[in-house]
């Protein structure tokens, strides 16, 4: 006699990823809805570490909240101390000197191979590429090297003033970079040889998490997720801040918009700031690092036993802070991660009355839900691992 098979179960369920997973990328809670292995639907959650700095900088001075960028991205402290200044300066309308510009730049470079170099390590061990990611930690280190020369701090550097900042660059970090720029070329063809023919690699990147360019513009994505859609935009080219218009250097861009291009670009974005960083240093002109302004920057300390006028400069700049005129600016930045912007509203006294900050990450949060309907739930982990998500950005 024939058996009759039992019908299959298709109840879908529901799978709670994180908060404290590993893939996950911080303390980010997705509420998925399998039928099977395939994801019918994905909730992110997110809140989970929510300082509330922007209400906080309403109670600090300007210069106090310098600190508070680097907790953003913690991966991009430089770069997100830049965008800060950057709009603090325009709201006061201030200028840094040459020298101090290209500086900026350069740290700012090295800090966005830097947070490649994690993006791209910590995907690799999503997706079980183990000596990728220690391939990249170790090229990281040198960066953290450097920034540890530069201004004593390693990951969250507060390196950068509005007019300027208080660090040079010395002969012996100059060097350290010469190095870094000579062989770190070759270390990023080592990770190409290691994944780009790698079969299990292309599997799991090729055709999956596929973002067109009209959706990546819909829902506001920028950086290295837009770029790989195909869309050309990088504010550095668009709307040059600094340097950036006396350097030259492309803006690699995908054609599938999947998670093979997001890796890609970053790879391809990495050589593009060795060339910016190796032009920025032959650039580099001698000359003063901070603005010379009352109001703005500190009197010379060496002044102060004749001369006290410098005395109430320095004393009234450090307890009253800078006193921007009553204006409202929005300045945006190019970081490793997207568009970061700074929204500044200035009552005229030494406290912002208003600071919102556009953060790329969370920004590119909400095309979650859209992306990863129907996918595999392995796929899960590699799609969110290419947008090379950080919890300070989405959790302010």
């Amino acid at each position: 006699m024939e058996s009759i098979p039992k019908p299959t179960n298709t109840e879908e369920i529901c799978l709670n990823l994180g908060p404290q997973h590993p893939s996950t990328h911080g303390v980010m809670k997705f509420e998925l809805t399998l039928e099977g292995e395939r994801v019918v639907k994905c909730v992110p959650v997110i809140g989970q570490l929510h300082r509330g700095l922007e209400k906080m900088a309403e109670g600090m001075l300007y210069s106090q909240f310098i600190p508070m960028t680097d907790r953003l991205d913690y991966l991009a402290g430089a770069c997100n101390n830049l965008g800060y200044v950057l709009a603090v300066e325009t709201l006061m309308g201030v200028e840094a000197p040459e020298r101090a510009k290209y500086i900026r730049v350069i740290i700012s470079e090295l800090q966005r191979i830097a947070s490649h170099l994690v993006a791209v390590g910590t995907m690799a061990l999503d997706l079980g590429a183990w000596t990728v990611m220690l391939y990249s930690f170790r090229e990281r280190e040198m960066i953290l090297d450097i920034f540890e020369m530069y201004c004593g701090a390693r990951m969250t550097l507060n390196c950068f003033r509005v007019g300027g900042t208080p660090y040079d660059l010395t002969p012996e970090i100059i060097q350290k970079i010469e190095d870094f720029l000579k062989v770190f070329p070759s270390r990023l063809d080592d990770y190409e040889a290691l994944l780009n023919k790698n079969p299990i690699w292309l599997t799991r990147t090729r055709d999956i998490g596929v973002i067109s360019a009209e959706d990546a513009i819909a829902y506001g994505l920028s950086g290295p997720n837009l770029r790989a859609s195909g869309v050309e935009w990088d504010i550095r080219k668009a709307y040059p801040y600094e340097i950036y218009d006396r350097v030259e250097f492309d803006i690699p861009t995908g054609s599938r918009g999947d998670v093979y291009d997001r890796y890609w670009v970053r790879m391809e974005e990495m050589r593009q700031s060795c060339r910016i960083i190796r032009q920025a240093l032959d650039q580099m002109p001698e000359g003063p690092i901070m603005v010379d302004i009352p109001g703005v920057s500190l009197a010379d300390k060496a002044q102060f036993p004749t001369n006290f006028p410098a005395v109430v400069r320095h004393f009234e700049l450090l307890v009253k802070g800078f006193q921007p005129p009553k204006r409202e600016i929005y300045v945006g930045v190019e970081n490793p991660k997207g568009e970061l912007g700074f929204y500044l509203v200035s009552d005229g006294t030494g406290r912002p009355y208003r600071l919102k900050i556009r953060a790329p990450s969370f920004v590119s949060a909400q095309i979650l839900p859209k992306v990863m309907k129907g996918t595999l739930l392995a796929d899960v982990v590699s799609i969110l691992a290419s947008f090379d998500p950080v919890m300070g950005e989405i959790d302010r």
